[in-house]
C-alpha cells in the first residue's frame, strides 16, 4: 500500500471523457485482452448475499445461521449429504443459470468482431453463456462445472452437470417453464441428498471435490494447459501491436494474475493502452497514466453508455 500511495495515479479526467476514450479504443485497437474478476459477475447480478441468497438458501440460513454463499462454502456441516446438498445448490445457481443482468452479453457485443482473448479468475461459465469463443478463454482458477478427485495425482477433471441436476431434484427443486430449477411454491425442499448421490471419482473411487484453486491440490488438467498455451501465444503475437488491455472488476486479492501483468505489458509496449473499469478501485501506475483509461463505476452501467 505504501508503493500504491506513492506511485498510483488516480486520473482527474472526467468520467465522460474516459468513457468516450474507451469507446474509441474498443473500435481502433488491433487486439483486445480482457482480464475479468469477480466484480464483473457481481455487476451481472451474481451476488452472494441478500435477496438472491435468501431465495435459494433460506433453509440453510435459518438452521445454520449462514448469511451468504461465500461463508457457507466453509461451514462445517455435520455430514456429507448436507454438505453436498449445499454445494449442488451453490454450483447450480452460480454456474448452470445465466446471469440475471446482460452485462456479459453487452461486453460480447462490443468485442465479438475484434481479435480478442479473455483471462479470468471467475469460475461461473458466464463468458461462454454469452457467446464468447471457448478457444479464446482461459479460466485460471477453475470451473464450478468441474470436479476432481481428492487424489490430485490424477490430473483429470470431470463434468458435473448430470450430478448437479440429480442433486437439485433430490432436494425438491422444480423446473419452471424455462427449464430452470426454482423453489416450489410451498418451499418444501430438503437440505440433504441421498447417500448414493455422493460423488465418487470414476477412476479411483475416492471422494470428489470442486476444481477450484484453493491450494496446491488444484488440478491443472490438459484443457487448462491448452488454454494457458493459447493465452500466452496470443500475448506473444500481439505484444508489439496496438493492444487494449481491458481490466474488468479485478480486486486486490489476486493482482498477479491480471492487474500487474496488464500494467507491465502496457509499460513495455508503447502502442498498448490499459483500461480499467471498477467500482471504487479504478487506478493505474503513474508510469503508464498517459496510456491508461480508468473508469470508476459499475461495469454494466459503463458498458451501457458505451453501447
Amino acid at each position: 500500500m505504501n508503493y500504491f500511495n506513492k506511485h498510483i495515479s488516480k486520473k482527474t479526467v472526467s468520467k465522460e471523457e474516459q468513457i468516450l476514450r474507451l469507446k474509441s479504443e474498443l473500435t481502433s485497437a488491433d487486439a483486445i485482452v480482457i482480464g475479468a474478476g469477480s466484480g464483473l459477475s457481481t455487476s451481472a447480478g451474481f451476488t452472494y448475499s441478500g435477496e438472491r441468497f435468501e431465495k435459494y438458501f433460506f433453509d440453510f440460513s435459518k438452521k445454520y445461521g449462514i448469511n451468504d454463499m461465500y461463508s457457507g462454502g466453509f461451514y462445517p456441516f455435520e455430514d456429507v449429504q448436507t454438505r453436498w446438498a449445499w454445494w449442488a445448490r451453490h454450483i447450480y445457481f452460480n454456474r448452470y443459470v445465466k446471469a440475471p443482468k446482460p452485462v456479459y452479453d453487452k461486453l460480447f457485443s462490443l468485442i465479438k468482431d475484434k481479435d480478442y482473448f479473455v483471462i479470468t479468475t471467475n469460475v461461473d461459465h458466464q463468458f461462454q453463456k454469452a457467446g464468447f469463443d471457448k478457444k479464446r478463454l482461459f479460466y485460471t482458477q477453475g470451473d464450478y462445472g468441474l470436479f476432481q478427485s481428492v487424489n490430485h495425482d490424477i490430473k483429470k477433471t470431470y463434468d458435473n452437470e448430470d450430478w448437479v441436476m440429480k442433486a437439485m431434484e433430490a432436494q425438491g427443486f422444480v423446473k419452471d417453464n424455462a427449464g430452470v430449477f426454482t423453489v416450489p411454491e410451498n418451499k418444501d425442499i430438503v437440505m440433504h441428498i441421498p447417500i448414493e448421490l455422493i460423488p465418487k471419482c470414476p477412476d479411483d473411487g475416492l471422494d470428489m471435490t470442486l476444481n477450484l484453486r484453493a491450494d496446491d491440490s488444484f488440478v491443472e488438467d490438459e484443457g487448462w494447459h491448452e488454454a494457458y498455451e493459447r493465452y500466452n501465444e496470443f500475448l506473444n503475437n500481439h505484444g508489439k501491436m496496438h493492444t487494449l488491455y481491458l481490466e474488468l472488476g479485478v480486486g486486490a486479492n489476486t493482482p498477479v494474475i491480471v492487474k500487474y501483468p496488464f500494467w507491465q505489458m502496457t509499460n513495455s509496449n508503447e502502442k498498448a493502452v490499459y483500461a480499467c473499469i471498477n467500482y471504487g478501485e479504478a487506478f493505474c501506475p503513474r508510469e503508464i497514466e498517459d496510456r491508461s483509461i480508468c473508469v470508476d463505476g459499475d461495469i454494466g452501467e459503463i458498458l451501457n453508455k458505451i453501447v
